[in-house]
């Protein structure tokens, strides 16, 4: 009976005025993303639904688990391109990347190597869940001494961060940009990530906004996120997606 009260989640709300996704995992078969380039489509087709004009998908590059380089992942976009072109779906899509910040990230940035980057030189990263990485400020100095500007994924799900909001504010402070994950605002991946989520969004520490999407039941979350105070409340800030 009580259920008869319960809000009701639009079949297809908007992302709106979010046209852009920075952050997802679209690219068939090389990480934990979609494992089918029908998968692929079928997303695109609803992001497409919801209002997303264009995707930046960004495979994962953790060399332990998934050694991507560019080669594959931009073979794979190329791929995705030429199957988007054979139906009636209306987003573009690019491909960047989410580095991992482990010794192959440190290697490549130290020895310029080559690196897949997303607007204006914007590098996408994420670090441990659990341990703030010892060298992760050394890191970013080289990585902004490459002219690249750092983008940190998801800071809201790491345990580190939970209760130490002054990282994220010194973080910014040095010219590193935030990403927060959409779903996190409904408490999908915990309690305390979504309120780490509304933290940064109340003291306007957020630059972009990122689906990570990985699969069909991400995107049912993703409506649900669309729909939420903080969502709108973030939406109506500063954010950078739309400039890419």
């Amino acid at each position: 009976m009580f259920g008869l009260f319960k809000k009701k989640v639009e079949e297809n709300p908007s992302v709106a005025p979010i046209l852009v996704d920075v952050h997802s995992h679209f690219l068939p078969g090389i990480d934990d993303g979609v494992q089918s380039f029908e998968e692929a489509l079928d997303i695109l087709r609803a992001f497409s639904a919801m209002g997303y004009k264009k995707v930046i998908t960004t495979p994962h590059i953790y060399w332990d688990y998934y050694p991507n380089t560019p080669e594959i992942i931009l073979k794979k976009l190329h791929v995705l391109r030429e199957k988007i072109a054979e139906t009636d779906i209306d987003i573009k899509i690019s491909a960047a990347a989410e580095y991992f910040l482990d010794d192959h990230l440190i290697s490549l940035v130290e020895n310029k190597g080559k690196l897949l980057t997303f607007g204006e030189n914007y590098l996408l990263f994420e670090t441990s869940f659990i341990n703030q990485p010892a060298y992760l400020v050394d890191t970013l100095f080289k990585i902004f001494a490459l002219g690249l500007t750092p983008v940190m994924a998801h800071p809201e799900r790491y345990l580190y961060m939970h209760n130490n909001i002054q990282l994220a504010e010194d973080l910014v402070d040095r010219g590193v940009l935030l990403q927060v994950n959409i779903n996190s605002l409904t408490g999908h991946y915990s309690k305390e990530v979504k309120k780490c989520a509304e933290k940064l969004i109340d003291k306007n520490l957020v630059s972009f906004l990122g689906s990570d999407c990985h699969n069909m039941r991400h995107v049912g979350v993703l409506k649900r996120s669309a729909q939420t105070k903080y969502f709108k409340k973030l939406a109506n800030q500063p954010i950078l997606n739309n400039t890419l």
